[in-house]
């Protein structure tokens, strides 16, 4: 695959109090025929996140329509998974004409450095306003996910049958230069509903380079001429941040990665010098785009690129 770099499509300019800095984990939705609406996370001035949305042109995805004013749904109250921060990371339409947010809920430890586990959001008018579920994550720590169920990309399936859900789990932490640092590995589940989840996943992909030591949010989508491709990021221990990484399966169950194949990396410069991450592909206008992060988890905002050659 060979790509071409489009730069930053948005990032804050410090004028809500809620989204002084970040574009967290770029999520497309098409909204209508005409716009799509990237749900994406800002930061306020303590690095707290909550969901928004930038709207983009669906004919020119470089051309910022519309931005979200209010947070799309607030931190938890004290005591929650969700009191530190609330980060989304997929959005699907159910069956129902519901559409789902799953977002990961940041709750501080104090032998542990945090945990990290998965919330839902459901909107009734088609992505405008989101409600809380539940108070509680609908992937709770389990014995088999003890601290990390995070990272979800939900799709619900065509034919109404369910949601499939990626997402990455672990129970375990590493010392990487005398900092305490998540391992977890991207696993699958399936939900008849998108609302009840089991207790833990099947291990698709697990970290084996002595060089890793977790995913990033996987996306997963059909490949041309057949199978499943996944785009995911991975934390590398040598520069201490994330990289792209890529996955190719025949059956949707057993997965190899082919990271040659991708070749989308860090800038020489610029604000996608030091890391990349959390590419989500999205087909528009019969091109393939991947929108995503660079340094410090998106801090100057989220980018755009367009593969140009398969």
């Amino acid at each position: 695959m060979q790509w071409k770099k489009h730069g930053l499509v948005y990032g804050p300019d410090g004028s809500l109090p809620w989204a002084q800095s970040h574009a967290m984990i770029p999520t497309p939705f098409q909204l209508n025929k005409d716009v799509v609406r990237v749900f994406t996370s800002f930061c306020d001035a303590s690095g707290m996140g909550r969901p928004g949305y930038v709207d983009i042109s669906a004919r020119d995805p470089m051309q910022v329509l519309d931005v979200c004013q209010t947070p799309l749904i607030d931190v938890g109250k004290p005591g929650t998974f969700d009191e530190n921060g609330a980060v989304v990371c997929s959005v699907t339409r159910a069956s129902s004409g519901d559409v789902l947010m799953f977002y990961v809920g940041f709750e501080l430890g104090t032998k542990i450095r945090y945990r990290l586990l998965t919330g839902l959001a459901i909107s009734h008018d088609g992505g405008q306003t989101f409600i809380k579920h539940q108070e509680t994550p609908v992937l709770e720590r389990s014995t088999e996910e003890l601290f990390f169920r995070c990272g979800p990309y939900a799709k619900a399936r065509p034919d109404g049958n369910g949601v499939d859900l990626w997402y990455v789990a672990g129970s375990e932490w590493v010392d990487v230069e005398g900092k305490d640092m998540p391992v977890y590995d991207v696993r699958h589940a399936f939900s008849p509903d998108g609302k009840t989840w089991p207790s833990s996943g099947n291990i698709i992909l697990e970290i084996t380079d002595d060089d890793e030591h977790g995913y990033g949010r996987p996306c997963v989508m059909p490949r041309p001429g057949g199978g499943y491709r996944m785009f995911v990021s991975v934390r590398k221990k040598s520069v201490k941040a994330y990289r792209l990484a890529y996955a190719e399966s025949e059956d949707g169950i057993s997965w190899q990665r082919a990271d040659h194949k991708l070749n989308l990396d860090v800038s020489e410069s610029g604000f996608d010098s030091d890391a990349i991450m959390y590419a989500t592909p999205f087909e528009m206008n019969g091109k393939l785009y991947v929108f995503y992060n660079g340094n410090n988890f998106g801090r100057d905002g989220f980018a755009l690129a367009e593969l140009i050659e398969e």
